[in-house]
């Protein structure tokens, strides 16, 4: 492989940048694509490759613009354009994708680490260079790399022959416009992997549109013969469901359905006005425990949310709670309308006729335990987006074979979970005052420790801008189809590290936002583990009307924050608080940033 020759030249390199780099070509006519010894080559058009050469490293790039010089714009004419003699030096821009040894161009490096220098020359990359690079993406030594024909590179007709251990010896995401062949792409990915390893692969088919793309043996639809088990849903799980931030709704729900749950344990008849408290506590307290994965009847909710809203009484016997029943009121009509709704039901199990149904979970592991079983279709078309009740199937999914993965479950026999249409599941989550465990994440727990016990994630998506960025960082392998959105586009190149600040509602005010204190120390590790942001410090607020004394309270808790976490992590040097009516104070309890409006104007 001989990358440069003189037969290729395109241009000389005139800006360096981490981001890009920039090309002077002397004449238009390189742009212009041209054979040589039966070899086509594409010139210096937008979306083709270019090599650079060095003096130990060469490098791959692609061009991403083309543009002539503002002076030259005005004299541009078709005429003067196509002149052999044109005086015409169009400017190119190209990111850097790769670099290899001058000596061994065969030798690459997939990271950059290194940049062509000024005047360095440029010239058109061949189809056959092109298609061995991509080859060799994923290669590792001497192991026996088994390759998957995922298409051809539009702008150089090259056919891209992967090595599948590169795509699944780490989590990937097929990302595209709609119509751009992602629905091809991981078809083509679940046949190549499922006719070459022993992987098992299952499918979350969002929308029904590979039932028809691929006739799968093993296959389900959830709400058509197949339901979701709602015992296997957490409270956390149910509050999502009915959209319960407020504490004295969530709680009188939770209440409700371990109550339930002890009824159908023969511990509790469910009645609590005019028994005593401590009894009732006592039995809740021995049996909590016992509770997780017990069967209830979910038809009588309603009706127990009722029995929930009491209040301690005289000589501590519950007696009703007619504020906290009114409170109640819009949740109570939240369940009988799930309850009703007749997609639900199916979906759920609830008030049909079970036989010859089965549960999903049922149906995974029999798939999991079956070695002749390749792959699982699972379909979403016959369920409502009401009540994100897509959202906490497929959570539960990810948590169902999560905990199989840490068992070990997939170490012999890795297993792939494709999500169709990833953005409306990821990232989802009730807007709670106190529980933070309503954030739906056991698909980001996946994608940040399942892959070391065999357990792979592939996402799709039109939108790779909807996914958290931490899950969006564990993907190795990027399959790009045509992306138009800005936003987008930046979510899977600015793979950079963001400084950033914890806001903190340290008074505990209504109107302001930010996590309590408390809150915040519950959930540290989720923020200091965060793939793209570091949490380098700070920031809060002290109420306008506070006094002297409170504020500087505030700021002290503030401060003593600070250096409790700054002990964990050195990094950990700011607090943002103060302004102009408190600033003193707050540069008196340790702050770094402080922000000034109208006392400059004084």
């Amino acid at each position: 492989m001989k990358p440069f020759s003189h037969n290729y030249f395109l241009g000389y390199i005139n800006e360096v940048t981490p981001q890009y780099i920039k090309i002077h070509f002397p004449s238009s006519i390189l742009l212009n694509k041209f054979h040589f010894e039966g070899t086509s080559y594409t010139g210096g058009g937008v979306g083709n490759f270019v090599v650079i050469e060095g003096d130990e490293y060469g490098f791959l790039a692609q061009l991403t613009e083309v543009k002539l010089s503002d002076s030259e714009k005005k004299e541009l004419t078709e005429k003067a354009i196509e002149h052999k003699d044109s005086d015409f030096h169009p400017i190119g821009k190209a990111e850097l994708l790769l670099s290899f040894s001058v000596y061994e161009p065969q030798k690459i490096e997939k990271t950059v680490s290194k940049y062509p220098s000024i005047g360095a020359k440029v010239y058109s990359c061949s189809d056959d260079q092109i298609a061995k690079y991509v080859k060799q993406f994923g290669y590792k030594g001497n192991d026996d790399n088994i390759y998957a024909s995922l298409g051809r590179l539009t702008s150089n007709n090259v056919e891209c022959k992967v090595a599948l251990n590169s795509l699944f010896g780490r989590h990937c995401a097929v990302v595209g416009t709609t119509g751009g062949g992602k629905s091809w792409t991981i078809s083509k990915l679940i046949e190549e992997i499922t006719k070459e390893t022993d992987n098992k692969v299952i499918l979350i088919d969002a929308t029904g549109e590979y039932e028809e793309l691929v006739k799968y043996k093993n296959q389900c639809v959830i709400g058509e013969k197949v339901y979701f088990s709602f015992k296997e849903m957490t409270n956390s799980d149910f509050c999502f469901l009915f959209r319960e931030h407020s504490p004295n709704t969530s709680n009188a729900l939770c209440e409700a359905i371990n109550s339930l749950k002890l009824i159908y344990l023969n511990k509790f008849d469910g009645v609590k006005i005019g028994k005593n408290v401590t009894e009732i506590n006592r039995i809740i307290t021995e049996n909590t425990s016992n509770l997780y994965g017990t069967n209830f009847d979910i038809q009588e909710l309603p009706n127990q949310i009722k029995n929930e809203c009491v209040k301690q009484g005289w000589k501590g016997i519950y007696e009703e709670d007619t504020f906290k029943l009114g409170y109640c009121s819009h949740l109570i009509s939240r369940v009988n309308a799930f309850l009703q709704n007749s997609v639900i039901q199916k979906a759920f199990g609830i008030n049909i006729n079970k036989e010859g149904s089965k549960d999903i979970n049922d149906i995974i592991n029999e798939f999991i335990d079956t070695p002749e079983s390749k792959i699982l279709r699972i379909g979403f078309e016959k369920l409502s987006y009401d009540f994100g009740i897509r959202e906490i199937i497929v959570d539960f999914i990810s948590l169902k074979l999560l905990e199989k993965s840490r068992k070990e479950k997939f170490q012999e026999s890795p297993l792939v979970l494709f999500i169709d249409e990833a953005h409306q599941f990821l990232n989802k989550r009730i807007n709670a005052d106190d529980d933070s465990s309503f954030y739906l994440q056991n698909i980001e727990f996946i994608a940040k420790e399942a892959r070391k016990h065999g357990l792979f994630l592939c996402l799709a998506t039109q939108m790779p801008r909807d996914i958290p960025i931490g899950t969006l960082s564990q993907m190795g392998t990027f399959i790009v189809h045509r992306l138009i959105n800005e936003q987008d586009k930046k979510a899977i190149e600015n793979d950079r590290i963001i400084n950033g600040l914890i806001q903190v509602n340290v008074s505990k005010e209504e109107s302001k936002t930010g996590v309590y204190i408390e809150d915040f120390k519950k959930d540290s590790e989720k923020y200091f583990s965060m793939s793209n942001v570091k949490i380098i410090g700070f920031m809060t607020m002290a109420p306008f009307e506070a006094s002297e004394s409170e504020i500087n309270d505030y700021f002290l808790n503030m401060r003593e924050l600070k250096e409790e976490y700054q002990k964990q992590h050195d990094y950990v040097t700011e607090i943002s608080m103060g302004m102009s009516n408190d600033y003193v104070e707050a540069l008196k309890n340790g702050a770094t940033i402080i922000r000034i409006g109208s006392k400059l104007f004084e």
